[in-house]
C-alpha cells in the first residue's frame, strides 16, 4: 500500500526540510506546493499589478491560493495512482479543517483510505519567536509580506487539529525546535515508517 504523506505546519517551521530528508531516504516522490506554484504564481500577481513575491496577502490568496493546491494535488494524486509513495508539503490549513477533503481527492483517482495510508507530519515550533528569527534567517523575498505584516500573518503559525478521519497513529506533532533537526527528524521517521 502507497504512502501519501502530508507535511503541515507553520512557515519556518522546517516542514521542508524534513520532508526532503525522509524523501531522500525511502525514495518518495517530493511535491512542494512553492515550487510548484511560483511559475503561475509569479505570472499572476504579475499581471495583476502585485509584488510576484507574495505569497500571503489576501490578494494573493484570492488569486493563486486554490490554483496551487490544485496543481499540488493533480500531481500527487497522479503519483499515488502509480502505487508511488508521495510527500506533499504545504499548509492545507482550509483542506485539514475540512473532514472529507482527503476522501474527495482520493475518490479522483479511484482510491481511499482503505488502499492509501495516508500520513499527516505536522511541525510546529516552540514558540512565535523562534518562528521569526528562522523565517528571517531564510532571507527570502517570499517571507516579506509576512515579516511586514507580523501581526496579522502570526495568527497562521497557530497548531491546528487535522479533521480528516485518520487514524491517531496516523497523525504525528512533530516538535522541530531544537538546533539539531536530527533530533525532529528520527521520531518522525519512527512516526511515518515506523
Amino acid at each position: 500500500m502507497s504512502k501519501l504523506i502530508f507535511f503541515l505546519g507553520g512557515a519556518g517551521s522546517g516542514k521542508t526540510t524534513l520532508a526532503k530528508t525522509l524523501s531522500r531516504k525511502y525514495k518518495a516522490a517530493f511535491f512542494d506546493m512553492d515550487i510548484l506554484l511560483r511559475p503561475a504564481a509569479e505570472a499572476i500577481m504579475t499581471l495583476q499589478g502585485l509584488d510576484p513575491s507574495d505569497r500571503d496577502s489576501p490578494e494573493y490568496k484570492r488569486l493563486c491560493r486554490d490554483l496551487g493546491y490544485r496543481i499540488t494535488m493533480d500531481a500527487v494524486l497522479d503519483n499515488v495512482q502509480l502505487g508511488i509513495d508521495s510527500i506533499v508539503v504545504g499548509p492545507f490549513t482550509k483542506e485539514t479543517d475540512t473532514p472529507d477533503w482527503i476522501e474527495q481527492e482520493l475518490a479522483k483517482i479511484g482510491r481511499s483510505l482503505q488502499d492509501t495510508d495516508v500520513r499527516v507530519a505536522y511541525i510546529y515550533l516552540k514558540d512565535e519567536a523562534l518562528y521569526r528569527e528562522r523565517i528571517m534567517a531564510r532571507q527570502s523575498p517570499l517571507d516579506d509580506w509576512k515579516l511586514a505584516n507580523w501581526d496579522a500573518f502570526v495568527a497562521s503559525l497557530a497548531r491546528k487539529q487535522v479533521a480528516w478521519p485518520l487514524p491517531a497513529k496516523s497523525v504525528t506533532y512533530i516538535d522541530n525546535s531544537a538546533d539539531d533537526p536530527g533530533i525532529a527528524f528520527a521520531k518522525l521517521e519512527q512516526d511515518i515508517y515506523e
